[in-house]
């Protein structure tokens, strides 16, 4: 049995400058107005579609749980404070036939092949999570997980970045991988390491681990300045790299085009670098860089619908708008930053229906439960994404003094409603869906029990330490009806179809694998939204009294 990954690759497959990825059909958003004008989407779907009843949910809980999915993910020699107990160290030998150190990283799914693009994309949206809503981490008790959290992955970065123009991009061989069912303290596939350098270039992975680790340095500013400085150098080091010797990575490392190919080139991860690093240092060039390459690069050509570990167009667009609508920019970048903002607002509008002009693949298509819908591999990685980027973009417009968002077409969208879309979208992985199911394993009353994982899908090496080989895995396991012996706490599995439906089933990988860049951004939803709900509950508390008090009279 295959345990196959490829279609992950396939993040972006069109080549014209019509969005990509977008899906016909428009959706009919009911936004109700609730106390201090907080607006909520309350349904969401498809013409005829039945509205799915909003509930509350504990989003403190789902981020507790969110964080707690990367420690189950962690590749090398785990802390003593490890928490998540059915796992035990793995990959001790990474990179040493190469003669270097790459012990540690991330598994990106439920394989034990450790891939630098995804790896590195997860890390730069847990880092963006902190920059926008750390506050709400801390005051949920949570900072100190979410920077262990990236820190592991930078620890491994630096492992890899070994030389100004080296990294090391790959550790693993998927094919030999997903022909194993194996637990990864047990692992007997190939470990062979692959690198980029300037003979064999890649400027998305070393550009994707610029901004990775340029990211990561503002978040260690303040609690840890020494390693904040160490990740900027890496950072601009890296970036140097992938625009020095141009190429996509996929043509460096053939054993990687069948898992994660770079479909949308390299140029969206050079200008989504730029960023990042001109955010980190605030210096002029790379803001120059973004604008005199806006339109060669595509920043201000491709009208995007998604937004991934491929594409970035659509978060470099929201990052460059944020610029202009905070005023931290030159007159003489204005103009290009208000062509970014266009493209931006580009895709909010396609998320919430919005756009009237652009033919039928302007809009993301809904699901009858109101789940944006992009494609049916893994599509959670585009409705946490864009509920990010929706709830980051509502913030970055409480700043403008007009706060809405102008749609192609002629029609607008407030700040409110923007922000309503981004929580219905996390709402759905929740549980408020038609199917009652939370896609965020471990929380609430019913949630996937038959992830497509090996470590979690097998008895835990810690209890029993009998080795377990390649095809026995599959024999004794893979085939189990029962749930897995192991609950993937915080973990986000593919996620229902087109029409709301989800199977439950191990050998369902589309639907049933979870990978690190589908929780990665709801860490910071999950905080801010329980931010939301806690002020939210106080202001019912004071107006609860009132209302009794006019009832009396």
């Amino acid at each position: 049995m295959r345990a196959a990954v490829q279609g992950r690759a396939h993040a972006w497959t069109t080549t014209t400058t019509t969005p990509p990825g977008a899906m016909r059909g428009q959706a009919l958003v009911l936004v109700a107005a609730l106390l201090l004008q907080l607006l909520l989407l309350a349904a969401a779907g498809g013409a005829g579609a039945a509205a799915t009843e909003r509930k509350a949910h504990n989003y403190e809980d789902a981020l507790r749980k969110s964080l707690l999915y990367f420690e189950a993910q962690r590749s090398g020699r785990l802390p003593h404070n490890q928490r998540v107990a059915w796992r035990d160290h793995s990959g001790l030998t990474d990179g040493l036939e190469q003669g270097v150190d790459l012990v540690g990283g991330y598994y990106d799914a439920g394989d034990h092949v450790k891939f630098g693009l995804p790896m590195a994309f997860t890390v730069t949206m847990l880092s963006w999570s902190m920059i926008e809503y750390g506050d709400d981490v801390e005051a949920a008790g949570e900072l100190g997980h979410a920077l262990e959290a990236i820190k592991w992955g930078t620890d491994y970065f630096i492992k890899a970045h070994t030389k100004p123009n080296e990294l090391w991009a790959e550790v693993g061989d998927g094919d030999t991988d997903h022909y194993c069912w194996q637990r990864p303290e047990d692992m007997t596939t190939s470990r062979q390491a692959y690198k980029v350098d300037r003979e064999r270039p890649g400027s998305d992975v070393a550009g994707e681990t610029a901004a990775a680790m340029a990211a990561a340095s503002i978040v260690f500013r303040k609690s840890n300045p020494h390693y904040a400085s160490l990740l900027l150098h890496h950072a601009q080091q890296l970036f140097e790299f992938a625009d020095k010797y141009r190429g996509k990575y996929d043509s460096s490392i053939a054993e990687v085009k069948s898992y994660y190919a770079s479909v949308s080139g390299y140029k969206d991860e050079l200008l989504w670098a730029a960023l990042w690093l001109h955010r980190a240092t605030g210096k002029a060039h790379y803001l120059d860089y973004v604008v005199d390459n806006a339109d060669c690069f595509g920043g201000t050509g491709w009208a995007i619908t998604e937004f991934s570990w491929d594409v970035k167009y659509a978060g470099v667009q929201i990052l460059a708008a944020r610029l202009l609508l905070r005023g931290e920019h030159e007159e003489r970048h204005r103009s290009t930053l208000e062509q970014y903002r266009a493209k931006a607002e580009h895709y909010v509008c396609g998320c919430l229906g919005r756009n009237a002009d652009g033919g039928a693949d302007a809009n993301v298509e809904r699901s009858p439960g109101g789940m944006l819908y992009v494609r049916q591999w893994n599509n959670m990685q585009y409705v946490t994404n864009a509920a990010f980027l929706l709830a980051a973009y509502a913030d970055y417009l409480g700043d403008d003094a007009d706060g809405a968002v102008s749609c192609a077409g002629g029609e607008t969208a407030g700040a409110g409603e923007v922000a309503a879309l981004a929580r219905a979208q996390v709402d759905y992985v929740l549980g408020t869906n038609p199917r009652g199911i939370s896609y965020l394993v471990g929380y609430g009353a019913k949630y996937p029990n038959r992830v497509h994982h090996r470590a979690a899908s097998i008895v835990p090496y810690k209890h029993s330490k009998e080795f377990i080989g390649c095809t026995q895995g599959f024999d004794h396991w893979f085939g189990r009806r029962s749930s897995n012996p192991n609950v993937l706490v915080g973990a986000i599995v593919g996620g229902p179809d087109r029409r709301d439906r989800f199977r439950d089933n191990r050998e369902n990988y589309m639907q049933t694998e979870a990978c690190t860049y589908n929780t990665a951004p709801m860490v910071g939803m999950f905080a801010k939204l329980n931010r939301m709900a806690r002020q939210e509950r106080e202001q019912e508390e004071v107006a609860a009294p009132a209302r009794s008090t006019a009832a009396d009279v």
